[in-house]
């Protein structure tokens, strides 16, 4: 059963008040002979949105005035709805507006020379392309798939081992909220490993965005795991889940090790979490 609450009939309207956006967006954008491409990303990109999916912008810019766009950010977005608030840093290139519609906009921009093919641009909805730039690059992305790298395995297992031992420390020192955090950034590894285990792109990390619920690309036992990982702020329960992640840790540790041929030192990764 959902979450019983008194703003249903709101949120059944939000993918009409999101397509009005869309075409405010584009009508605004389209029109602007500085702006070179529009397309969108996430789930827009993907074709998967739900109820609660938010728009994620990406924009173009002629080079010549991208500066006076980025600085402009918060105020465009103004042309496109009722803004409630912003998450914004005044010194970066991309700006998140709130609507009073209950849908949010994270606005990119971009300059020509940031838009390289990725795996991250192979699932994009293209609405503008006036130089044939984002086509391109799309085609280019196409081919590309992701594999982890020395490097990502090396930094994902050692602060795995940083997370476990600072856990512990904060669960000493009674800092609880400071343990649990430490214990989510575990769940989020474990995911990292997953997702590269897989040949799949990880999230950056701290983003849980579709790593739970239908959109997942984890198993139903990988999910199951994570239900299994979770804790109250008893100390002896964060402990135990820790305890409890650590099987799987070193399967898909060894896993990776396998993969990409780094020596896996199975006495060497006891002792580490044994000083736990």
């Amino acid at each position: 059963m959902g979450l019983k609450t008194k703003h249903k009939k709101r949120d059944l309207e939000i993918p009409k008040h999101r397509q009005i956006l869309l075409n405010s967006i584009e009508q605004d954008l389209l029109n602007d002979e500085n702006v070179l491409a529009v397309f969108y990303g996430g789930s827009l990109g993907n074709q998967n949105t739900d109820l609660y999916s938010d728009i994620d912008l990406r924009i173009v810019i002629k080079d010549g005035v991208f500066e006076k766009y980025r600085l402009n950010k918060k105020q465009r977005a103004k042309n496109w709805g009722e803004v409630l608030f912003y998450e914004d840093f005044p010194w970066t290139t991309h700006s998140i507006a709130h609507y009073d519609t209950f849908v949010k906009v994270d606005s990119f921009y971009y300059k020509i020379k940031d838009i390289k093919p990725s795996v991250w641009l192979q699932n994009i909805k293209i609405v503008h392309d006036n130089t044939g730039l984002v086509e391109d690059v799309l085609a280019k992305s196409m081919v590309l798939s992701y594999e982890p790298t020395v490097q990502e395995v090396e930094i994902w297992r050692t602060k795995f081992f940083a997370y476990v031992h600072e856990a512990y420390r904060r669960v000493m020192r009674k800092e609880i909220y400071y343990a649990l955090h430490c214990l989510d950034d575990l769940r989020l590894s474990m995911t990292t490993a997953w997702y590269m285990e897989a040949e799949i792109q990880p999230n950056a990390f701290g983003d849980w965005a579709k790593l739970e619920g239908v959109r997942s690309k984890l198993s139903d036992w990988q999910l199951t795991l994570l239900e299994q990982w979770h804790s109250s702020r008893e100390p002896e329960e964060i402990m135990k889940v820790i305890q409890n992640m650590i099987s799987e840790f070193k399967r898909v540790h060894k896993s990776l090790c396998n993969k990409l041929g780094l020596e896996e030192d199975p006495e060497r990764v006891n002792e580490i979490l044994n000083m736990v």
